[in-house]
This record gives C-alpha cells, sequence and structure tokens, in this order.
C-alpha cells in the first residue's frame, strides 16, 4: 500500500477537511489532561502536528513549552501561518524527533502511527525525549478492537484498509514496553466529529483523510453516491459521533 505524500494536495484541504468541532476539541484536551502527569507546567510534544490543530490547546492547557513536530514542510507551513506563544514547530519525524533527551513531560501522537513504519525505532525516540514518569498518549485505531466507524457504511473498502494500515494493539504494546514504556490503559473515546449528516459528507468531500488517497474513483463515487442518498433522506439533522481508542503509556522511573 504507496505511502501517503501529505505535500501533494493534502495540506490545502487538511485544516478544514478535519477540524474539530470546538466542543470536541475541548473534550479530547480534557481527556488527554486527566492522562497527564498532575504536575503543571508540562513540557508537550504533538508528534505529527500536521497544520496544528492541537498544539494551540495544549499550550494553553499545560501551560509549558508546546514543540510540533512534523516532516511535512507544506502542512508544517499551513501551521506556523497560525502564531501562538509556547508554540514552535519543527521539522522530524517518529523516528528522528529534533528535541534533546529528557526535555518532554508528555507526547501525543493522534492519528500518527499508522504512518510510522519502524514502530520500535519510534518507541525507542519517543523515550528518549520524555522525562521519567513522562507519559505518551496515542489515539488510534486497533484493528483487534475496531469501532464501527460511520463513513464504513458507505465506503465498505475503508474498513479493510484499517485494518491493514492500523497497527495491532498486543504487538505494539510489545514493542513500547521494549523501550520502556510500561502499559498504563486504553480508553474509549467517544467524540462529536460534525452536528450533521450533511456537514459529515460536505467535509469529507473535501477528501482530507489520507484513506482516500488509497481508494479506487470508483469507490469513492459509488460511496459518495450512497451518502448523498442518505443525506437527502435525513429529515431531522442528528450530530455524527464515532468512537476510537486512546492508549496511554508511561516511562518508568
Amino acid at each position: 500500500m504507496r505511502e501517503v505524500n501529505y505535500d501533494e494536495r493534502q495540506h490545502r484541504v487538511y485544516a478544514r477537511a478535519r477540524a474539530l468541532p470546538p466542543g470536541t476539541l475541548t473534550e479530547w484536551v480534557h481527556v488527554f489532561a486527566r492522562h497527564a502527569p498532575e504536575r503543571r507546567p508540562l513540557a508537550v510534544l504533538d508528534l505529527g502536528s500536521g497544520t496544528g490543530r492541537f498544539t494551540p490547546a495544549l499550550a494553553g492547557e499545560f501551560g509549558g513549552p508546546v514543540w510540533g513536530v512534523e516532516p511535512f514542510d507544506r502542512m508544517r507551513a499551513v501551521a506556523e501561518a497560525h502564531e501562538h506563544p509556547g508554540v514552535t514547530y519543527l521539522d522530524g519525524s517518529a523516528t528522528g524527533i529534533p528535541l534533546p533527551d529528557d526535555s518532554c513531560d508528555l507526547v501525543l501522537v493522534f492519528l500518527v502511527l499508522h504512518h510510522v513504519r519502524d514502530h520500535a525505532a519510534a518507541a525507542a525516540e519517543i523515550a528518549r525525549v520524555l522525562r521519567p514518569g513522562g507519559r505518551v498518549l496515542i489515539r488510534s485505531l486497533f484493528p483487534d478492537r475496531m469501532p464501527e466507524l460511520p463513513w464504513y457504511s458507505y465506503f465498505p473498502g475503508i474498513r479493510l484498509i484499517d485494518e491493514q494500515v492500523f497497527p495491532r494493539l498486543d504487538p505494539l504494546l510489545e514493542t513500547f514496553a521494549g523501550a520502556g514504556l510500561r502499559f498504563v490503559t486504553v480508553e474509549r473515546v467517544q467524540e462529536r466529529i460534525a452536528t450533521s449528516l450533511a456537514e459529515y459528507s460536505d467535509r469529507l468531500k473535501l477528501r482530507g483523510s489520507s484513506t482516500f488517497e488509497r481508494l479506487t474513483e470508483e469507490e469513492i463515487v459509488e460511496g459518495f453516491t450512497a451518502l448523498d442518498a442518505a443525506v437527502r433522506a435525513e429529515r431531522q439533522p442528528r450530530p455524527v459521533e464515532e468512537e476510537s481508542d486512546l492508549l496511554v503509556l508511561e516511562l518508568a522511573e
């Protein structure tokens, strides 16, 4: 399955297509805070920060410096256009983090790990930059506990893709344990991603998810045809919600 280059097209639509409703963003930050070390301020790494949808909120919540590390230049440029005190964006990746040893209290890895080829190298790098007692928050899907996401009803091929590209939980835990990162918990999080099916459809049509790069054009057309029919049939708009997992790991003190 080919790699996705976010600098080709995704950087132009990602911020709009993947924007979270304000309430959902706030809820995610509250979830992060619940699993973060209790001390404040915290130095935070947003690993694979993309267009910076979380970095300002992380700075506001945790009060310390926040580094957004992103390998794609054009994605990073979108984030840098919205300056925020305490936030610095850096060129880097999960296997090459441009920060010193023991420099972070919290590392957020939000829908990123499935793009990383070498999980062992990433685990070692994350452990290197974490301080003892620091935590890693990994928002991901895991095929061995896959939720029923809304778009699977319209694009059945996406479920098959997700089962191939996302890491399974037990091997991942073993890999991260080898780097000294112990399992704390995995939490199932319910999030609102759109206020109605029509809004959900409009955002999907921006094709801001890298998954669309892995579907055939025929699958995409068929999926949106089915989704358009569902939008027309919706008499009373209802919020669209989906579930995902947040895995919490901790570096031994």
